[in-house]
């Protein structure tokens, strides 16, 4: 998982790099279009519009990720998502289902004062991490570190014969 977590972050990173290349060029042919268009009206998206280009790379790469796990925690409320969220989104090494929940319980909470201070924790050194890595990088290794600390939870839950489910990275 993890040689294809940064495989395809490598992938994703050069068609970036081109396509931010490209998008300049293109920007610079199109200069003189910007005077003819009319302007877009709304104050609400102007607000999130600033707000959005005032955050570092690092720190909008980390709203997907706690997009998603605020997305999860909300899942866990519905109570006919329980069976779904309990298969899928916990690791148990005597479940059926292995693998998915590796990646998918990164992203699972079932409390909220843990996902909060997780994803403060995280929004607190993603600027510094991302600036360091890049954004493709990052994810990846969010990802794996994911995976891999589920696989360690499974050769410890199977080395102490506990196998009640976890859930979170």
């Amino acid at each position: 998982f993890t040689g294809s977590a940064f495989g395809s972050a490598a992938i994703w990173q050069y068609e970036s790099l081109k396509s931010r290349v490209q998008t300049y060029f293109e920007e610079a042919r199109a200069d003189w279009l910007d005077k003819i268009r009319p302007q877009k009206r709304g104050d609400f998206r102007k607000q999130v519009n600033s707000w959005w280009n005032n955050l570092t790379e690092g720190q909008r790469t980390v709203t997907g990720i706690i997009a998603a796990n605020v997305f999860v925690f909300c899942l866990w409320r519905l109570p006919g998502m329980r069976q779904i969220m309990f298969t899928y989104f916990t690791s148990d090494p005597s479940s059926r289902a292995l693998c998915s929940p590796m990646l998918l319980s990164t992203f699972s909470h079932f409390s909220l004062f843990h996902m909060a201070a997780n994803m403060y924790v995280l929004w607190s050194f993603s600027s510094s991490i991302v600036s360091l890595l890049g954004c493709e990088q990052f994810i990846a290794v969010y990802l794996s570190a994911g995976v891999i600390s589920t696989f360690v939870s499974y050769v410890a839950k199977m080395a102490t014969g506990r196998f009640e489910p976890s859930l979170g990275a």
